[in-house]
């Protein structure tokens, strides 16, 4: 029985992964014969990159669904039972500190970063995402206000971008994107659902949310006290280059070759997660044998799908990244840079593979009051006017200050104006949309145009990551005032407060 659901299961979400990444494979192939005339082996590495992006996209969103969701709400229910607030506040730290060491991402980011250490790098940023997130928890138990929270940490991350090196500011602020990607989103926000689950007042479903928008703090403000401390010179980003190949044989090759780096990779994150869950079934004995089969099931799909998933986006998708950004920046007409990044940008975020786990939980909390549609469409504007302000950025060379103060400023004010539920989910979605595909694939783009262009990459192309973590808090937010405004005028209840009904429903289901 489990293996005929799991097939058909996996068969849906690869579905779903298709239909997600068609579109920007499509707008590459179309720039291809138009504007950045590609060779045919370097346009067979980036379709061959594309089919291993479905397949890994597929098996890794039923792996995060069946093994790394529950184990999450289960940690976050037990938590709820042991009612100590000493193990509350330990159990946080270290699932929180051992899933941003599992996180891929910030493996690449340490790669890039001089003169700090990369195991200095990983560890202080993992100590920033414990720390937060056990604030994050304590929020939730304590009903403190999200966005007065926001407000505070925010605009002492400000204060401390005053004292740190101008080349790392760019680099701080990205740092808090790709801490929170495919392995922390499912695994953190599970527990915020376990924990909110246990809470009676009206408010327990929109305090579900806001874990990630925490979480996404600590490794901003670790990577400036670093920067600080350490006084480093610069900061550097090696370009990514197309491997040669002439023959079919040799695309395979590529990919067959680079299939054990990124294995190993995989297998040196989600050990830390295996240990924890072991030891914690090992201590609370929460799961059934068959619940036991379907997370250990669940667990070979998610390694399976990241392996698949990181050697498409770093093989095939990365370098026609980097070359399409320098090809377009050495035309003539340089500011279709700005148009063209508003596309990518609006279809590559419905390829992160952790915006459909978010979305999922988003429209199941909710009772579909916000639906997995209006989030798609709100990620992808977001996400669009991210990648156009970054072209620009990389044309005019304006300092990252014009985009991220004000930036912030308008999602912080809109927080004290929409319901509580959806500031919680916008803060998320900031976290959420600058997972891996923006680090392999975006970051690459504004790379090569900013090369082309003759500026600093570290102060210039650094901080799209940044700016697609900002701008879906606004997006989100704005949708939550227009439906403030609807419910207003057809005297329904504003989404922050679900009925009862529906809270209940969901306990129950998940119980």
């Amino acid at each position: 029985m489990v293996h005929l659901f799991m097939n058909e299961k996996l068969k849906e979400k690869i579905r779903e992964s298709l239909t997600s990444v068609l579109p920007i494979t499509g707008i590459v192939l179309l720039l291809s014969i138009t504007f950045v005339p590609m060779e045919i082996g370097t346009l067979s590495l980036f379709i061959m990159g594309a089919i291993l992006l479905v397949l890994g996209m597929g098996f890794f969103q039923l792996g995060a669904e069946v093994s790394m969701t529950p184990i999450g709400q289960g940690i976050g229910g037990q938590l709820v039972k042991s009612r100590s607030l000493i193990i509350t506040i330990f159990v946080c730290f270290v699932v929180g500190s051992i899933i941003t060491i599992s996180e891929p991402d910030l493996q690449v980011l340490a790669e890039q970063v001089a003169s700090i250490p990369n195991n200095v790098l990983i560890w202080t940023v993992a100590l920033g995402v414990g720390v937060f997130t056990v604030i994050a928890v304590l929020r939730i138990l304590f009903k403190i206000s999200l966005s007065r929270l926001l407000v505070g940490l925010y605009l002492f991350l400000l204060v401390m971008t005053f004292f740190a090196p101008s080349d790392f500011i760019s680099v701080a602020f990205d740092a808090g994107g790709v801490t929170t990607g495919p392995m922390t989103v499912p695994f953190i926000m599970a527990i915020g659902v376990g924990l909110s689950a246990s809470r009676s007042d009206k408010d327990g479903a929109s305090d579900s949310f806001g874990l990630i928008a925490l979480c996404s703090i600590g490794p901003i403000l670790m990577v400036l006290l670093l920067s600080i401390f350490y006084h480093p010179s610069k900061a550097f980003y090696q370009a990514v280059e197309i491997a040669p190949v002439i023959t079919t044989q040799d695309v395979i090759s590529l990919f067959v070759r680079a299939i054990p780096q990124y294995s190993a990779e995989v297998f040196r994150s989600i050990i830390p997660v295996i240990a924890a869950f072991i030891l914690f079934q090992l201590i609370t004995h929460r799961y059934n044998k068959r619940q036991m089969i379907r997370i250990i099931i669940g667990f070979l799909y998610t390694l399976i799908g990241l392996i698949l998933f990181l050697t498409g986006v770093n093989v095939g998708f990365a370098p026609v990244g980097n070359l399409l950004g320098s090809s377009l920046a050495d035309s003539s007409i340089k500011w279709i840079l700005i148009p063209i990044g508003f596309v990518i940008g609006y279809y590559i975020v419905k390829a992160e593979p952790a915006i459909k786990v978010l979305n999922e939980q988003v429209e199941e909390i909710t009772g579909g009051t916000i639906s997995r549609k209006m989030m798609n469409c709100s990620l992808s504007l977001g996400v669009a006017c991210a990648v156009s302000l970054s072209m620009l950025r990389v044309l005019t060379r304006i300092s990252i200050y014009w985009i991220i103060i004000p930036g912030y400023a308008l999602a912080l004010c809109l927080s004290h104006f929409v319901p509580p539920i959806f500031v919680g989910v916008a803060y998320d979605s900031g976290g959420v949309a600058s997972g891996p595909m923006t680090s392999t694939f975006l970051l690459p783009l504004v790379m090569g145009a900013c090369t082309a262009l003759g500026g600093n990459v570290v102060t210039d192309a650094f901080g799209i990551v940044a700016f697609v973590a900002l701008t879906p808090l606004i997006a989100i937010q704005v949708m939550g005032l227009i439906y403030s405004h609807k419910a207003k005028l057809s005297t329904q209840k504003p989404s922050g407060e679900l009925s009862d009904d529906i809270i209940l429903e969901y306990r129950e289901e998940r119980q």
